[in-house]
């Protein structure tokens, strides 16, 4: 997961480097009517898509099967991935193999990465550490008492 998260932030940074090197200076240099020769590259947009696009990118998959609750786990996350991603991308990789143990690769803009999707689902919820709701808990202002109270209902049951 962490991997993931860490390679997704790579891809961001690319991008960025990207549009603001190479597309906005050659768009300024051709408006300035500078003598230029064009650079080509890559755009990892598609890339970014796979992992971060709503309806079908895999962190959003990871939410939706989070937000599911108890019915979901790293299997049923997987298998939706694999069913969303497969088609949709010739970045993303899944065979037989991977398949049987809940793994897939992306072919990032620096490489093949594979992905194993044990703990996914725990890593991805959303819970306030013991220490913050204990400091909520025991806050001198009533609002954040009440919702220390809401928080903790909602985290149990």
């Amino acid at each position: 997961f962490e991997q993931l998260c860490i390679n997704y932030c790579n891809e961001s940074l690319q991008q960025q480097f990207n549009r603001f090197v190479f597309k906005l200076e050659q768009q300024e240099y051709k408006r300035e009517g500078i003598n230029w020769e064009f650079i080509e590259f890559a755009d990892n947009q598609d890339i970014l898509d796979l992992i971060d696009k709503k309806h079908g990118g895999i962190l959003t998959i990871l939410d939706e099967q989070c937000m599911l609750g108890m019915r979901c786990n790293d299997r049923t996350f997987v298998s939706a991935v694999y069913d969303k991603c497969k088609s949709s991308s010739d970045r993303f990789q899944a065979n037989t193999k991977q398949k049987a143990q809940g793994k897939f690769s992306i072919r990032h803009y620096a490489g093949i990465v594979e992905y194993d999707t044990a703990g996914f689902m725990e890593k991805n919820k959303d819970e306030i550490p013991m220490e913050a709701s204990e400091l909520f808990a025991n806050s001198s202002c009533d609002f954040i008492r009440h919702l220390a109270i809401v928080i903790a209902s909602k985290m149990h049951g």
